[in-house]
């Protein structure tokens, strides 16, 4: 019995876990823009990419100022030899030293012959320890290898702010389409209860024979046509949410919905007036650019490196010993200390260098004729943006005024209605004009905010929040 009583308290816990684990996973997150944007900075894989780039470059500056500093090595061995090899001494030396040790001794006339000696001058063991010391006092590739490892640091930072800004241009856009697609899917219910409410009136009129039957069928029709276009807003606005979860870099099992109203944000005119020359200055593919052509003319100068000659120092201490058994001690050991200059400088390569630095002066100059191109385009598109800024706030002006005319037109149409002064297809094609009316505006604010997103990511610009989440 007691064994059942706890089976039953487990299982009601597992089964209360279970619901709150899925009431938790299916609770949406409600998301601001801010909060889409610092979590894109925070999680969006390109980006992830490029900061590791970063830190990349800087370990490369590191290792290219490692070159310039001296490198210390130590060293030792240990030889046995098992099988010693045999000696061999020339006979018109060999002789003559018997001969001075043995004065007795027969020996026959030198015949310039290599004479094999009884014994073996190597020794059976030896060991060495050394400690070298290598310091590069000049090498023009050295050098210009830290002048391009530091540029191609500020390279790398360019691309991940490159890369930053469009992630930030990203998510506002699919934010913003989110938005519109909210705004969609409300608008398409709001017509729908309008619609139903509109039949319920006229089901009520035809009740008490004021409208006709064909009145009521167009109340039903019109009804019935809101319908899929409701299921198709639902469609588009989880299509557009989820392009946003995907933008932000979050997984599948994290529902999210948008939290504002899709509102209209003016640019200041001072930006638009100074954006033309400002594009210049701070646009990062611009940077990204000039810096590729200084990496280019490093490149050169590494090139040219090569006919300048290299200067090295060095120096080495080291002790050795050799003995025919393995009893070392400190007195078998004698020590060895060197110091030099090694200078060397290439006088022929075939023109393989020339050739190079031609190579290397091709590439910078097509990464000029790049960047000029870049320019041009840049000041095409800045004006075609800040046209486009301009022409949409018109819109919107214009479609604020139709909206609040189709209202009341709307408003009008349905009280003449239900005095039987207007028709079912009166109060139709009131409804679909506001809708239309109202569609034309959320298009227009959102082309506005779309094309100020855009301004914003040719000159460079971030909003506060994207920066301080960075630092």
């Amino acid at each position: 019995m007691k064994n059942n009583i706890i089976a039953a308290v487990v299982l009601t816990a597992a089964v209360f876990y279970s619901a709150r684990s899925q009431s938790a996973d299916t609770t949406p997150l409600s998301l601001t823009i801010d909060t889409a944007v610092r979590m894109a900075v925070q999680n969006n894989p390109e980006l992830q990419s490029a900061r590791l780039e970063v830190k990349r470059s800087d370990a490369r500056v590191m290792e290219a100022w490692g070159f310039t500093m001296p490198t210390v090595d130590l060293s030792g061995n240990f030889n046995h030899i098992v099988e010693k090899p045999k000696s061999f001494f020339p006979d018109a030396i060999y002789y003559p030293l018997v001969k001075l040790m043995d004065s007795t001794a027969h020996l026959p006339k030198p015949t310039g012959q290599l004479i094999e000696l009884p014994f073996s001058m190597s020794p059976t063991n030896s060991a060495n320890a050394a400690v070298n010391v290598r310091q590069i006092l000049f090498n023009g590739s050295v050098f210009i290898g830290v002048g391009a490892a530091n540029i191609y640091s500020k390279l790398a930072r360019d691309i991940f702010m490159l890369k930053k800004v469009e992630t930030v241009a990203k998510v506002r856009k699919a934010y913003y389409a989110a938005l519109l697609a909210h705004e969609a899917l409300t608008m398409m219910q709001s017509n729908l209860k309008n619609a139903e409410e509109n039949f319920k009136n006229v089901q009520l009129l035809r009740s008490q024979g004021i409208v006709s039957e064909y009145d009521e069928l167009r109340a039903t029709v019109g009804m019935d046509n809101l319908r899929p276009a409701v299921i198709q807003s639902e469609t588009n606005f989880n299509l557009a949410v989820d392009n946003l979860r995907n933008t932000i870099g979050i997984g599948d099992s994290v529902k999210v919905i948008p939290s504002e109203s899709l509102v209209f944000q003016d640019v200041d005119e001072q930006i638009l007036q100074n954006a033309d020359q400002a594009v210049l200055k701070t646009n990062l593919n611009l940077n990204v650019i000039q810096h590729q052509i200084e990496l280019n003319g490093a490149s050169v100068n590494a090139e040219r490196a090569n006919f300048l000659p290299s200067v090295i120092a060095y120096g080495s201490y080291s002790y050795t010993a050799i003995k025919d058994n393995y009893r070392f001690s400190g007195n078998d050991f004698y020590k060895t200390a060197q110091v030099g200059l090694t200078f060397s400088l290439n006088l022929f390569q075939g023109l393989q260098t020339n050739s190079r630095i031609e190579q290397a002066q091709l590439e910078e100059q097509k990464t000029v004729e790049q960047k000029g191109s870049l320019e041009k385009n840049l000041q095409m598109g800045i004006r075609s943006v800040i046209g486009n800024l301009r022409q949409t706030r018109k819109r919107i002006d214009g479609q604020q005024k139709t909206v609040e005319t189709a209202e009341r037109g709307y408003k009008i149409v349905t009280a003449r209605f239900l005095s039987s002064a207007a028709t079912q297809l009166e109060v139709n094609d009131a409804q679909l004009a506001l809708s239309q009316a109202k569609v034309n505006r959320m298009q227009a604010i959102f082309d506005y905010l779309v094309a100020a997103t855009d301004l914003d990511a040719m000159l460079g610009r971030l909003p506060d929040v994207a920066r301080e989440t960075e630092e």
